[in-house]
């Protein structure tokens, strides 16, 4: 059914495999959607997204509105005759007057397996709660935040050391295949929607800076979770002797040990610094860092921060 006239609206990284799937397999792109250039890097200067990039670069026409919500958005859109409109992290809100529009109405491949995880930040929730499985949901668009029936999911492990960005990058192109397997189905209408168990609802809120600031009582698994989860934005952090120690990379040695075991060790207090990392005491187990970063210093292994700082002994989040 490659005679649909597909529109496509994504912004990230995320976006790009599924857009370049369906240019690989001959659908009729007819526009690309995506959010306006923005400021970025040290010189602010403007910087198109990764879709409007390959969108270029793949001669499809860009549109990028600052909202959906204008009547002449609704004809720009209604003009372009789409069968389907195919959503991916796009990032603005799609009224209903734009939903209304394409045939077969807007699917949105989201990056949990719904009713999980709605909302903006499924991938790093999931890793922050020590979820072991994750997985895509295809899903016909409706008014509600992720509220939508699902068409399709298909599910993946969480490996015990994937950051968010490894399961990004795997959810991305498992959206790509799902979105391959199903878009003939909703063609020819072979294909019923199921509508979700919105008791079984969990929300996804949007990650911020000050939450990736680590408490060294919590357990030493929710710690590596959270570094896990926060990486690569917007990083886990603590105080180091009045400096923010950005914490990039650990590994999890023990969950079982609490301060009392270690000689009467400290919540945060480095236990062991040299060639391994170093080995912070937490509200319960150990924890070793493998690659931090001082503020105006580049990412550097914790083994090297060793050698060039007295460090055992600092107890780290200490004010």
């Amino acid at each position: 059914m490659t005679q649909l006239r597909v529109v496509f609206a994504g912004t990230p990284e995320f976006s790009v495999p599924p857009l370049q799937a369906l240019i690989d397999a001959n659908y009729s792109v007819v526009a690309v959607y995506t959010q306006p250039d923005r400021p970025a890097g040290r010189g602010r200067k403007l910087q198109a997204s990764p879709v409007k990039q390959l969108a270029l670069n793949s001669q499809l026409p860009v549109l990028q509105p600052q909202s959906l919500k204008s009547q002449a958005q609704v004809q720009q859109l209604a003009a372009l005759k789409p069968d389907i409109m195919i959503v991916v992290a796009y990032g603005l809100l799609l009224p209903e007057t734009i939903l209304a529009i394409p045939t077969l109405g807007c699917i949105n491949i989201h990056a949990s397996l719904l009713p999980k995880w709605r909302g903006a930040a499924p991938i790093q929730r999931a890793i922050l709660a020590g979820d072991k499985q994750s997985g895509v949901s295809i899903m016909q668009m409706d008014k509600g935040l992720d509220t939508g029936a699902i068409f399709s999911t298909i599910s993946c492990d969480i490996g015990f050391k994937d950051t968010a960005q490894d399961l990004h990058d795997r959810l991305s192109q498992l959206g790509s295949k799902a979105l391959l397997q199903v878009l003939p189905q909703i063609a020819d209408q072979s294909i019923k929607a199921v509508p979700q168990n919105h008791d079984l609802a969990t929300y996804a809120h949007k990650l911020s800076k000050q939450e990736a600031q680590l408490d060294w009582s919590l357990s030493a698994i929710e710690l590596y979770n959270q570094i896990r989860g926060f990486y690569p934005w917007p990083i886990a952090y603590s105080e180091y002797q009045g400096n923010v120690l950005r914490i990039w990379q650990a590994e999890l040695l023990t969950d079982s040990h609490s301060p009392t075991d270690s000689g009467q060790a400290q919540v945060g207090e480095i236990i062991q610094a040299g060639k391994t990392g170093l080995d912070i005491m937490t509200g319960q187990g150990i924890i070793r860092l493998k690659k931090i970063q001082l503020p105006g210093k580049q990412a550097m292994n914790a083994s090297d921060f060793a050698n060039a700082y007295a460090t055992k002994g600092i107890i780290l989040g200490a004010e």
